[in-house]
């Protein structure tokens, strides 16, 4: 705060001494002597403002000049036409010179020469024009002209400028005025240079770090120096030399973007939102007020834009002074170091005002103050940064080592565990051998009781195809039996008669023994026997048919445990299993077959007809279990081939099942029968049969209106 009331008391004092510079008219005229050296035209000044901007230089000639009672002719900010005056005696051997106005923010500027009274115009130079149409290739305004040896001439200069005018005017021969002038170029190149390197040190830097403040700082390191190479008219001279709009407005817009970079920057370097959340409000309102002062700008208010910039840049300046001194305060390295580059900025912009107000020296090295100062700036903030990852680096190495220190604790505990664990893993391993034996045991019987499980099940399907074998072929078997002693009686008479043949004698009456015969023939109705005899014996080859077929339907079921696949017709094994369970299916339950013709498929026949056994009889069990019965249900049996596979449909008209149910019939123990009626295992080895032969089996099921199994087996399992 003490600082911000010393600038304060200093600019004023500053603005009130340029008000004393006008004096009474005096007539001084400036003698070049030494054509080595360059002459400042410094004291021999008068000047004349046109507020019309319209009077031309005859009408200028004839009015009252006023003596500009200062070194360096400085007029501030004026939107009057300017009027320089000032003569010059020629003592040196020299005639071709140049007059060189260093000030390329001047707008337009016109050199006029009197000689006899007679009036020589130069040509008219500015901003307004592009910068090859200088009569030298450089930023400032030279101008040759030609003074005879011993000779006076006085110049007139018009100059119009929405910038501070402030006019370091020298005169010199072409050769020292190049020298130089090479002299500053090569300074100006060292300034843009080391900016040129800061740039691209820092841009290196951000792509190592990936701190996104070394973007905002490569961004206001340019607009630092963009606005150093403006001030000079190296930035018209390199940058945009063909855009005179750029030219007269840079010196706005330049500076504008200068103070929002630098802003942006100061909030993201000190990160004010966390250290001084108010004091970031203020910043906010800076860069708020810069954009007021570009509305004016565009308004058209060039001049007063210009001074609203410099206002904010003034009062910015000790803004960020201060809310870097506060941030200081806290312990911010960060902080310290933006404050002291940014006072050594500000002590370099007091020495350039002070060199503009005459109270120092205008030299080389004022002349290049700001430069000066921008480089050490720059510099202080690239340590401050390299610092900020110094601190960075320390933060990380004291994480690090606090992170090592833990990891060692942890790797202690974790021994200490592991130690621990060690035992409690050999108690818990015995415990679990112990519990491993246990549930060997546990797990051999569990093998022995499912093995009886399975062979209750085969045992249960053996039960079931032996009461449907015992009744299919009981019913033929006793047709035979009942046939027997009919057809003995009848093979008894037979027998009779051939024994009355043999007993025939030859010595008797042959015809009354023949006749006796033929009487009993006919007591015996032979006629009747012979036809009975052919009855009998028809039943008798009926029945053994009938039990031959059953012994070839039985053979499929022969060989359950076999393992080697061979070609079968599943339609024969269908027609096998419906003949084994013909004696079980009631009369109101008809089988409906619809077997069409199939290729032979590679299975297992056995466990293929226990399949077709098993899901036959769980559909006459849904049907003999039906509440409401109709007067006639029926099975379904069809069969069909399509893309290497064979498919078999058995539908029932039974209860059919909910979806609940339909989930877990596959399961092995699950069933929906009564105690004592299943295993729960049938279906359960349908699945896995049906499996082991890569194929797959579907069901589809509506409660009350019945269920149907279809099997899709591959032609060939291998």
């Amino acid at each position: 705060m003490i600082l911000f009331k010393k600038l304060l008391f200093l600019l004023i004092a500053l603005l009130s001494s340029s008000a004393l510079t006008y004096a009474a008219t005096q007539d001084s005229t400036l003698v070049f002597k030494n054509e080595n050296n360059i002459l400042k035209i410094e004291d021999g000044i008068s000047i004349f403002r046109d507020p019309s901007k319209s009077l031309t230089i005859h009408e200028v000639i004839g009015r009252k000049f006023e003596y500009l009672n200062q070194k360096v002719p400085n007029l501030g900010f004026t939107s009057d036409k300017i009027w320089i005056k000032f003569s010059v005696e020629n003592q040196s051997a020299a005639e071709n010179l140049m007059l060189v106005v260093a000030q390329p923010a001047i707008d337009s500027i016109t050199l006029y020469r009197l000689d006899n009274h007679k009036i020589y115009a130069s040509s008219k130079l500015g901003k307004f024009r592009a910068f090859y149409a200088r009569l030298v290739n450089n930023p400032n305004y030279i101008f040759p002209v030609n003074i005879a040896s011993n000779k006076k001439e006085t110049f007139y200069i018009s100059i119009s400028s929405t910038d501070q005018i402030q006019l370091p005017i020298t005169l010199g021969t072409p050769k020292v005025v190049l020298v130089n002038d090479n002299s500053k170029n090569i300074l100006f190149g060292i300034y843009a240079g080391i900016i040129i390197i800061m740039i691209l040190y820092n841009l290196f830097i951000s792509f190592t770090v990936k701190d996104p403040s070394y973007i905002y700082y490569i961004v206001y390191i340019f607009f630092v120096g963009l606005t150093q190479a403006t001030f000079q008219g190296y930035a018209f001279k390199f940058l945009w030399p063909d855009s005179p709009w750029l030219a007269i407005n840079s010196s706005f817009l330049v500076p504008f973007f200068s103070g929002i970079t630098t802003a942006l920057f100061l909030k993201r370097f000190l990160q004010t939102k966390i250290h001084t959340p108010k004091l970031h409000i203020g910043i906010d309102l800076f860069v708020l007020f810069y954009f007021i002062a570009l509305g004016v700008w565009i308004s058209g208010a060039h001049a007063t834009s210009i001074k609203c910039l410099q206002t904010l840049a003034l009062l910015g300046s000790l803004y960020f002074l201060y809310v870097a001194n506060v941030i200081r305060r806290k312990g911010s390295r960060p902080a310290l170091f933006f404050l002291v580059a940014y006072t050594i900025f500000l002590l370099c912009v007091v020495i350039f005002v002070l060199r503009n107000f005459n109270l120092i020296e205008y030299n080389l090295f004022t002349s290049y103050i700001l430069e000066i100062g921008s480089v050490i700036q720059i510099t202080l903030l690239s340590f401050a940064l390299a610092d900020k990852i110094n601190v960075y680096r320390k933060d990380k190495e004291q994480s690090q080592e606090q992170a090592l220190k833990i990891s060692k604790e942890n790797e202690r505990l974790i021994r200490e565990q592991n130690i621990e664990l060690e035992i409690q893993v050999n108690r818990r391993t015995e415990e679990l051998q112990n519990s491993n034996v246990t549930l060997n045991v546990t797990l051999k019987e569990l093998k022995e009781a499912q093995s009886q499980l399975v062979d209750a099940e085969k045992m249960a399907g053996l039960g079931q195809l032996t009461a449907g074998i015992a009744h299919e072929i009981n019913n033929p078997i006793n047709f035979v039996t009942s046939n027997i002693k009919p057809l003995g009686l009848d093979i008894n008479d037979l027998y009779d008669v051939i024994q009355k043949y043999e007993e025939l004698d030859p010595d008797q009456d042959i015809r009354e023994q023949i006749l006796a015969i033929e009487r009993f023939k006919k007591q015996i109705d032979i006629d009747f026997i012979k036809t009975e005899i052919n009855s009998l014996l028809s039943g008798i080859g009926e029945g053994a048919k009938r039990t031959a077929e059953i012994i070839r339907s039985l053979k499929n079921f022969s060989r359950l445990d076999e393992s080697d696949t061979k070609p079968v017709d599943l339609n024969e094994g269908l027609e096998s299993t419906l003949v084994l369970l013909r004696s079980t299916v009631p009369g109101y339950i008809k089988i409906i077959k619809d077997l069409q013709p199939i290729p032979l498929v590679e299975c297992l026949p056995g466990k293929i007809n226990q399949v077709f056994m098993n899901l036959i009889t769980n559909a006459l069990h849904a049907l003999k279990v039906k509440e409401n019965p109709q007067e006639e249900e029926y099975i379904y049996i069809s069969t069909s081939s399509a893309n290497e596979q064979v498919i078999i449909s058995i539908k029932d008209t039974g209860s059919g099942m909910t979806d609940e149910i339909k989930q877990k019939i596959f399961e092995p123990f699950f069933t929906t029968k009564q105690v004592g009626e299943g295993t729960g295992l049938g279906l359960s080895i349908v699945f896995s049969i049906i499996e082991k032969h890569k194929g797959h089996i579907d069901v589809v099921t509506k409660v009350n209106l019945g269920t149907e199994f279809i099997i899709t087996l591959p032609l060939n399992i291998q």
